[in-house]
């Protein structure tokens, strides 16, 4: 299989990907969690993506942060020809002054699908609906964030009673209930795992549970136990992350976020705090002896990287390794790839500044911090996301699929050695909050709209 030199595809990319290239125009983004009662513009959910990783020095595109991936793996076959061309229309940047730190960075070229794509609606009338998890038999569970409630939807659209024996939630603005897996022994055990901001005496936290689903006409779930609690307890009702992960090693990663409030903010960088971090447990719980923190002192054991704002998207890839996207502030969404033990830099250094249009940080590089794999300014303020490996879309094997809140958009990342080379804003006509986007055991990919008649859609080829 031929392989492109690398000093051509530089060439491609500066020829392709230039800041120069991108729009003019463009209209103010909303906050993060429209759907939800106005907050703080931290999380008015479609809030900019957190310019909090942006870190280390400029570097060769080959060496910024991200290990070269093995073509075949990328998402476009080595043979055909690099994007190129003007990026998606998205408006100026809201901070100019911050130039990326390679090419491609930010703005990659605007790519289109060759493939018509149908949308079905399966069901609708969720209220802020957060999550979707499919169970063996293609039933799907779904979380409803502010009321706490999860349902078991059929394929067909028919939706069970609430699922009884959840905890309680706080609901307010982005809180509630958030993510839902089932457990990678679920066929045996019957365990599901869900996030959900927990209310606590003095404030709240991110908590992690586990129980057993009893499916039936009435399903409910048994023998509830918080798995883990993202320390320490704050009042605020907003940035806690909540995304899980299974790794194929039976590990869980967890996503959290840095409550949003100055008080918060300080915390994303120190290991004495959850606040701002990627953790990874045991199902039950319990620590892998093998986290990177595990033998500093006073640090949280938990911890697997450290220096996100706050990361509402994660995915594994065909290499099973963990990708994240988290919310920036007023511009600076990033795409990383969270790797054990290191840093991502946030609040010290990002590509974004407050709503208020003041500055967050002196530059968006600094030593011993990671570079974003891809940063958006403006934001488009992502939430879900999955990285398709299915076959009834094959131009879109390995792409990157994230839902997009005030961008209103799926976002589609074109991939290459574990670098953005196109990018695609799918389902703008539905002018729909995308809240989730998860692969189907049919290929399909499926949806949920943030709204308060939230929808269930799947996508299929035309």
């Amino acid at each position: 299989m031929r392989t492109l030199p690398m000093t051509l595809i530089l060439v491609a990319l500066l020829s392709g990907c230039s800041e120069s290239s991108g729009p003019t125009g463009g209209t103010p983004q909303a906050p993060e969690d429209a759907g939800v009662t106005p907050q703080n513009p931290e999380d008015a959910g479609v809030t900019p993506q957190n310019p909090e990783d942006a870190g280390v020095t400029p570097q060769d595109p080959e060496d910024a942060g991200v290990t070269p991936q093995d073509p075949e793996d990328a998402g476009v076959p080595p043979e055909e020809p690099l994007p190129s061309g003007p990026p998606v229309p998205t408006g100026p940047p809201n901070v100019p002054e911050f130039q990326p730190a390679f090419p491609g960075q930010t703005r990659a070229p605007a790519i289109q699908s060759k493939t018509a794509v149908q949308v079905t609606e399966i069901a609708s009338g969720f209220r802020n609906p957060w999550a979707i998890a499919f169970l063996p038999d293609q039933r799907m569970l779904v979380t409803e964030k502010p009321t706490g409630s999860l349902y078991i939807v059929t394929a067909q659209g028919a939706k069970s009673p609430a699922v009884s024996g959840l905890p309680p939630v706080d609901g307010r603005n982005q809180g509630g209930l958030l993510d839902v897996e089932i457990g990678p022994d679920y066929a045996q055990s019957q365990l599901i795992y869900w996030t959900y901001y927990e209310p606590r005496q003095g404030g709240n936290g991110l908590a992690v549970a586990r129980a057993k689903l009893v499916d039936g006409a009435q399903p409910r779930v048994e023998n509830v136990q918080v798995i883990f609690r993202m320390m320490p307890t704050l009042e605020s009702t907003m940035h806690a992350g909540g995304r899980l992960v299974f790794a194929p090693d039976g590990t869980l990663f967890v996503t959290l976020g840095e409550r949003s409030i100055l008080a918060g903010r300080a915390q994303a960088r120190d290991v004495k705090s959850h606040f701002g971090k990627v953790v990874r447990i045991h199902p039950d719980g319990s620590v892998p002896r093998d986290n990177p923190f595990v033998n500093t002192e006073g640090a949280k054991p938990e911890i697997w990287s450290v220096g996100h704002r706050n990361i509402l998207s994660a995915a594994l890839d065909a290499q099973k390794r963990l990708w994240t996207v988290e919310m920036g502030p007023q511009g600076g969404d990033e795409l990383n790839r969270p790797e054990a033990g290191k840093d991502y830099g946030w609040p010290t250094i990002g590509y974004g500044e407050e709503y208020s249009g003041a500055p967050i940080h002196d530059s968006p590089r600094g030593p011993g911090m990671e570079q974003p794999v891809y940063y958006w300014d403006p934001v488009m303020s992502p939430s879900g996301m999955t990285i398709y490996t299915g076959d009834l879309f094959p131009e879109w094997r390995n792409n990157i699929f994230i839902g997009g809140l005030s961008s209103q958009a799926l976002v589609r990342l074109m991939m290459r050695n574990d670098r953005v080379v196109g990018e695609e804003r799918l389902l703008t006509e539905l002018r729909a909050r995308i809240r989730e986007v998860v692969q189907g055991p049919d290929g399909a990919l499926y949806l949920l709209t943030d709204a308060t008649n939230g929808k269930l859609l799947k996508l299929t080829p035309r």
